[in-house]
This record gives structure tokens, sequence and C-alpha cells, in this order.
């Protein structure tokens, strides 16, 4: 499996022998350098460049050109290297772009010998910059790994040098360039680009930045409870000097029937304008819904890359303070004050850099959130979007529907719509219990509970009104009844297929109906007999909407859950259920499957939400509906209406 790096990420290495592929859309000078224990190059002769291509176990491309591929052998290398540095600088002189940010982000992948990718990192955020450490290859314990470095150094190839200790930097930086511009050999030209602005990947799969996705991609939900179970991408620059496009093109997923819309032409020296549906897609719905998704990927990637920015920055300073003090000569007069100062100054100056260029990310997706939110069809808007207001109930189901929204704490104001796609695939748990969030502790208990029932209601509604009519049906078991209040508008509007269930008799009544209707479908299903279904079944989707579990649930009422939980979304029956897991606890392990199967959402903003993919932990914000407002009461009312009108 290939690991998709952000900058200070590692990974272990599976061999030793290895090409190291790069592929940028402007001929790149790449080259190599080894450094020991320290990271400290011992002289040229461990430096691997176009005028001097070979070392002992490396060898680089003698040109610069769009596409390298560096050949590794780590076990091979001299005596005492520790470390393998990429570099890449952009020629001079050679009437090409003189900054990286003028050109695609590059892309470097760590392939083995039959060219199957271990780790690939795409370099972005670069802008003055016309020479950058791509990543190193290091020792650490017997074992080497790859990190994702990313440093660039707009003093150029020089700068560079002088930063890994090299002795007369700017005489070899003038060299090497000498020798690219004297024209040792040709530049190879830039691989063709799709339609929709990527580089073509190859069969090795190391050309482009990401692999195709599929028309209609089912996001990996990367939200997880941490204590349970549970990139941005760069857009394709233009060529030569023109500005940086973040538009976010690279979202095409297939070629749809009728092309997307289209962002207007960017002024010089200003980023594309966003529209919304610039994503692939072949619907508008499946196209915004692609776009959400585009979006979130940006965001994780762009924090990821700042705060490995930072990371890296920090240890470096670390590295360099000590590297100082290691001379008991520092450690005496104001020298190593002065070496400390240094360290600190250099930290400020890179964390200075990462947080421009999040700030110029951040920017550039908060005009595309405000340019997608109001075109949100209702399934995936907010309630308060005045889509809500003129909504009518479908024909059809939708791809998705929003349960909340995401955010981080780089820029809280900056949500991405959390979506989860319809038929759902697994149940819902809204925590009734107190979190560990601010918005919690200010709240008393019985307000955390009403809440959270206040929540499962509006996302009942939620689902009620975008289904077509007669296609979904909601039951309600509120044992001691405690939830009349918050039910009051399913209840009022008589929309639930019968009154909320109470007492031991009621939750066992409803168990025992779904349990049967699951029993019935997967036999027919499995016996490929849907004819044969009992005329008094109801067909359409079923949600159980639990409150105060496990509340008047006994032994057999548990297992009843479990069973809906695990075997009823395949045959249209889920779950959305109210619960503390605290007060749960007495059963023990026997519920941990159950929690597991279900996405954990609060009642109030909490960052609970795990992602496997970067680390993040996201900010879930539930959905509110309006103060003063009845767009929930109408929205109901709609529903009702167009139930009645079909007889049901």
């Amino acid at each position: 499996m290939t690991a998709e790096l952000v900058r200070g990420q590692n990974h272990t290495l599976p061999q030793t022998r290895l090409e190291i592929r790069v592929s940028a859309g402007t001929p790149v000078v790449a080259g190599a350098t080894l450094g020991d224990e320290r990271g400290t190059v011992r002289g040229v002769e461990w430096i691997a460049h176009p005028g001097s291509p070979q070392l002992p176990g490396l060898e680089v491309s003698q040109q610069a050109a769009a596409d390298h591929r560096l050949a590794v052998d780590l076990e091979a290398l001299p005596a005492g290297a520790h470390r393998v540095t990429v570099l890449l600088a952009l020629p001079v002189g050679a009437g090409g772009p003189a900054r990286f940010g003028a050109v695609p982000a590059p892309f470097v992948a760590v392939t083995g010998l039959d060219g199957a990718e271990i780790a690939t990192f795409t370099l972005t955020g670069l802008d003055a910059e016309s020479a950058v450490s791509a990543l190193e290859l290091y020792r650490r314990q017997d074992a080497w790994k790859v990190r994702a470095v990313g440093q660039g150094y707009a003093g150029g190839l020089a700068e560079m040098l002088a930063d890994q200790g090299v002795a007369d930097a700017t005489g070899l930086a003038g060299s090497i360039q000498e020798a690219v511009t004297r024209g040792l050999v040709r530049s190879v030209a830039p691989p063709p680009r799709t339609q929709g602005g990527d580089r073509v990947r190859h069969a090795t799969g190391a050309a482009g930045h990401r692999p195709p996705t599929p028309p209609a991609p089912e996001p990996p939900e990367p939200l997880a409870d941490p204590a349970g179970t549970p990139q941005p991408h760069t857009a394709p620059g233009p060529a030569a000097d023109g500005p940086v496009s973040y538009a976010h093109p690279r979202r095409q997923h297939a070629a749809p029937p009728s092309p997307p819309p289209t962002a207007p032409a960017a002024q010089p020296g200003q980023a594309a304008q966003p529209v919304a549906g610039d994503a692939g897609g072949w619907s508008m719905d499946e196209r915004l819904y692609n776009q959400i998704w585009g979006m979130f990927e940006d965001l994780a990637r762009a924090v990821a890359a700042y705060r490995s920015a930072v990371d890296f920055a920090e240890s470096r300073m670390d590295q360099e303070i000590d590297r100082a003090l290691s001379d008991p000569r520092n450690r005496i007069g104001g020298a190593g004050d002065r070496a400390r100062e240094g360290a600190r100054t250099k930290r400020d100056e890179l964390t200075s850099r990462a947080r421009e260029v999040l700030d110029r990310d951040l920017a550039q997706l908060a005009a595309e959130s405000a340019v997608v939110e109001p075109a949100l069809p209702a399934a995936y808007a907010g309630w308060g979007n005045p889509v809500w207001h003129a909504h009518r109930v479908p024909m059809e189901i939708p791809m998705a529907l929003r349960v909340g929204d995401l955010h981080l704490p780089e820029r809280t104001d900056l949500r991405v719509p959390l979506l989860v796609r319809l038929p759902l695939e697994r149940g819902i748990w809204v925590d009734s219990g107190r979190t560990a969030s601010e918005a919690a502790a200010l709240l008393d208990t019985g307000r955390l509970r009403r809440l959270a029932m206040e929540t499962a209601v509006a996302h009942a509604a939620r689902l009620l009104a975008v289904y077509p009519p007669g296609e979904f049906a909601v039951h309600v078991i509120d044992p001691a009844g405690a939830a009349a209040a918050p039910l009051a508008p399913l209840v009022d509007a008589g929309v639930l297929a019968g009154p909320p269930a109470a007492g031991p008799g009621g939750v066992a009544s409803v168990l025992a109906h779904l349990t049967r209707r699951v029993d019935l479908v997967q036999m027919a299903v499995r016996a490929g007999a849907a004819d044969s279904l009992p005329p008094d079944l109801d067909t359409a989707e079923q949600l159980l909407v639990v409150n105060d579990f496990p509340h008047g649930f006994d032994d057999r009422a548990v297992t009843q859950l479990r069973y809906l939980a695990d075997e009823g979304p395949a045959v249209g029956v889920h779950l959305l259920m109210v619960a503390d897991r605290e007060e749960a606890s007495a059963y023990g392990p026997v519920l941990d499957p159950l929690w597991r199967s279900l996405l954990r959402i609060t009642q109030v903003a909490d960052s609970h939400l795990a992602d496997p993919w970067v680390g993040h932990a996201w900010t879930y914000e539930p959905l509110a509906v309006p103060p003063g407002s009845r767009v929930l009461e109408q929205v109901l009312t709609a529903v009702a209406a167009a139930r009645r009108a079909i007889g049901r």
C-alpha cells in the first residue's frame, strides 16, 4: 500500500534498492547529497549532481528534465553515510520559470525496482523558492526510512547547499548550473496532460499527483471516535510564470455528459474564482458532493502541511542548538547564546512562511465555501439555507445527507459539510452524555439530553424530507416517555409510523416488528423471491429512533437491537440512537460492537472525530435550526401533505 506523505511525515522502507521518481511540469535539476549522523555533508565527494552524477550506491540524472529517475542502493553507500537528501532546483538562465510558485507542484515517488510505489509526496505550498529539499532517506536504529521534507530556499541552490554545511556552496552551485546551461544533455518535455489538467499517470502510478477516482467516490469516512473504532490537492499551475490556479480542476472524477461550470478566467496575478459544481459528476448534485469532498481533502492537507512545517522548524531548531552546544567552546561566552538566537530566528522565519501559505490556502477555501453553500440542494444544506423554505418532497433519493459540519482550530469559521451517503450504510449515535468540550461544560445534564434528542429529531426530519413520499418510515422508542417535547414536531405532523413506544411492552413490540422485517427480507433476497414477501410488510426504508438507551431494555431487547445494527442497514432498517455510553457501562464489553457499528455525533460542538488519514481531530458541529425559525415544522408539514397525496 502506497503511503501518501505530507511534510514531516515518515515511512519505513521495506527494501534498500530503490528508485526515486520525480515528475514536474517544467525541467528541473535533480541531485542528492549524503549526510552523516548529524546530516552534515562531508564534502563535494558526497554530492551527486548533473556534473558528477554517480556516487557509490547513488546515481542521478545528467540533465535538467521534467521527469527524473534516481537510483539508490542504500547498502552500497559510503561508510558513515546515514542520510540521502534529494534536491530539486530550477535551472538558471534557461529562459524558464524562476520560482516554484509559477509551476505545478513537483511530485516525488519512492518505488521499488519493480516500479511499485512505496511512498509519494507532492511538494505543495512553494512560492518564491527556486530550490527545494524534497525528501530524505535516513537510517534509524538499523532501519531505513523516508521523510517528506519540502523545505524550499528562495536563495536557490547555493542557499540550500550552504544549509547542509557544504563549503563554497556558491561556487559549487554555480558549477552545477553552468553544466546544465551548457547543455550537457537536452531537457525532457513535460508529460502530456489530461483534459482535467492532471499529468498522465503511467502504469507504475508515479507520474500523477493522485490516482484516478471513480465517478461517484465513496469517501472513506475520515471520522472515527479515537476512543473506539470508529490532500488539499494542489491545482495545476499554468505554464511558465503565470499565477497558480486554486480552482481545484483536479477534482474531475469522470467525464460527465455535460461539462461542469467553469470558473471565470483569472486576471494576471490573481487566483481563479471558484464556482459551485466544478468537480466531476453526472449531475449537479454529484458534482457538488465531489466538490465538498475535495474541499475536505484540501483543508485536511493544508493544515497537515502547516503543522508538519511547524514541527520540522521546531525539530531543526533543536538540532541546530544541540549541534552548536556539542562543542564545549561554545558553552562559554556568548557563542552559545548567539547559536540559540540564530536557531530561533530560523524557526520563526520558517513558521511564518508556513503560516502565510496556510492563510493563502484557507482564504481560497473560504471563497469556495462562500460560493458553494448557497448552491447546495436541500439534502446538503443547513437549516438556515433558504432552499428549505421552498423545499418540495423529491421523487428520487439524493446521493447523500448532511448531518453536521467539520472544522479545524486553525480557522474555526471555515466549515466543511459532513455528508453521509444514502441509503445509510451504518446507524447514527447521538451521544447524550457529557463530553470534554467547552460547550458541554456550560450545560447541565438535563439540557444535554434534551439537545441530543432534538438533534435526533432534526436528523429524522431531514431523512423524511429528502426521501420520496412513502419510501421512508420512522419508528420511535421512548421507554420512559421523557422525550415528549422534542418529539412534538414529528408527532404533531403525523409523520411517524406509529405512536412513540413506551414501557417494556412497547419496546418489545417495535423491536419484534423490525426484527421480523429484517428476517423476511433477508430470506427473500437469499432465495431470489422478493415477490413472495407478505403483503403487510412495508418495503420502505425504516428508521428506528431510540431514546435514553438502555433504560427499558432487557437482555433480549439488547440482543435484538444489536441484530438490527449489524444486519439492518443491508435490508433498509437503520438505527438512530440517543444514549449516554456511561449509563450502559453495566453491560460491559457486550455493547462494544454496537457502539463501534454506529457513527457517533454529539449534541454540541466537540472535537471527537478522528481522521486516520492525516491524524487531525476534527470538531463536529451539529446542524441547528435558527432561533425562532419554524422551518422544521414547515418541512414536516410538506412531508405529511405529500404522503396524503399518495394515500399513505
